[in-house]
């Protein structure tokens, strides 16, 4: 079988996700089957209008840019796919002669993917579907890590560990500093800061992910614990964390087209500023908070070389199996050994993947739901790359007779 493939980036970027592309691009390219290779301008939302770009046309120095290049080339969209859709795309795949289909992006994307291919089996179309795992989140079902995660992990925790830096130093005015991470529905994101610490009274001292509910008294008896202790204290939370009674401590109420609760500005919900002003009145101390919310989808300068090169191996991986006449998967990531940290690529069906979250396992958040275990840190060790250390003064205070 001959024709042409299809390549789209769907949902949030990452400082990664243009490094997938140009694997697909450069194993197309080098292929016999495949005859040629079109982008879609925003998803497939772009797809159905027609929008395709023609990848063979691009210069060298253009794909090769693309690998340390951060957001979605491409374009992305959220735009969710309906079922009176499907026979668009199958007479679209016929125009253009369309027979390898690549996404790159979350479990939304995976649904996508996997519902079109399901519709060209039905309907006896030859069409080989594949999906590129891509997601800050790391919440993909079937893969060790995602592309992406790793990088922005790194920019989470170097941010937390310098603001920390600044609020330890700057304690006598303010007395508490609150970073949200983006984790809708797992903290891993969240988690991944614990290893901006390197002693005790480091940056962060609590952190809350989505997979515990957020206990308010609980919350306030460490937090004060920690001031008493340190002097200050540092925060980190996750933006999808729920009371006891499933409320969204954000207070966030808006949906997207996925029926997933937007957090962020919408609607000026945010479980950073929520989190500050019950710290606030509760002891009436200043803080700071901090809510990056998409620059770590975005920071290529903080991008992991190793994460940037799984991405392009991924995107040549997901080409190999279609090309092997196999469809219906998406590309995995599996982890062989943590150290020396050794991998091998994996794939699992679509339908593991499509519309779920994978939340930390259990053993990974303590008891108390306010830190990390042991096991989370030896699990990001291997990803995130080398931690810095910063200098700190010895502080004996002099004495004169």
């Amino acid at each position: 079988m001959k024709g042409y493939a299809l390549v789209g980036q769907s949902g949030g970027p990452t400082s990664v996700i243009n490094s997938s592309l140009a694997g697909v691009i450069n194993a197309s390219l080098e292929s016999m089957e495949i005859t040629g290779i079109y982008g879609m301008n925003y998803g497939i939302e772009g797809f159905l209008n027609e929008k395709l770009i023609d990848l063979g046309n691009q210069t060298e120095n253009v794909l090769k840019g693309l690998r340390s290049t951060p957001s979605s080339a491409l374009g992305s969209s959220r735009y969710k796919l309906i079922d009176s859709d499907l026979p668009e795309v199958l007479k679209l795949l016929k125009k253009y002669n369309i027979h390898f289909f690549f996404l790159i992006g979350g479990n939304d994307t995976m649904d996508t993917i996997y519902r079109v291919e399901k519709y060209c089996k039905r309907h006896t179309y030859d069409l080989k579907g594949i999906g590129i795992p891509k997601t800050v989140d790391n919440d993909l079902f079937g893969t060790d890590h995602t592309p992406g995660f790793p990088s922005a992990a790194r920019y989470n925790m170097l941010s937390v560990a310098q603001s920390g830096v600044l609020a330890r130093d700057m304690q006598k005015v303010d007395k508490f500093v609150i970073y949200q991470t983006i984790g809708r529905d797992a903290g891993w994101l969240a988690a991944a800061t614990a290893l901006a610490k390197k002693k005790e009274s480091d940056a962060p001292h609590l952190i809350y992910c989505p997979e515990r509910s957020f206990d308010k008294e609980e919350f306030l008896e460490d937090a004060k614990k920690c001031i008493k202790k340190y002097g200050w204290v540092s925060i980190v939370v996750s933006e999808g964390l729920l009371y006891p009674d499933g409320t969204p401590v954000s207070a966030a109420k808006e949906k997207d087209s996925f029926n997933n609760k937007e957090f962020g500005a919408m609607g000026g919900a945010s479980v950073g500023l929520n989190v500050h002003k019950i710290l606030k009145e509760a002891t009436g101390f200043r803080g700071e908070f901090q809510i990056t919310e998409s620059l770590n989808m975005c920071a290529i300068d903080r991008a992991v070389p190793a994460d940037l090169q799984e991405a392009f191996d991924c995107g040549k991986e997901a080409v190999k199996l279609a090309l092997e006449g196999q469809s219906g998967y998406m590309v995995t990531i599996d982890r062989v050994s943590d150290s020396p940290y050794t991998t091998k690529f994996g794939k699992t069906e679509l339908s593991n993947v499509a519309i779920r979250a994978k939340a930390m396992p259990n053993d990974f958040i303590n008891d108390r739901g306010n830190f990390i275990t042991e096991k989370l840190i030896t699990y990001m060790r291997p990803l995130i790359g080398d931690i810095p250390d910063y200098a700190e003064l010895d502080k004996s205070i002099v004495e004169v007779s």
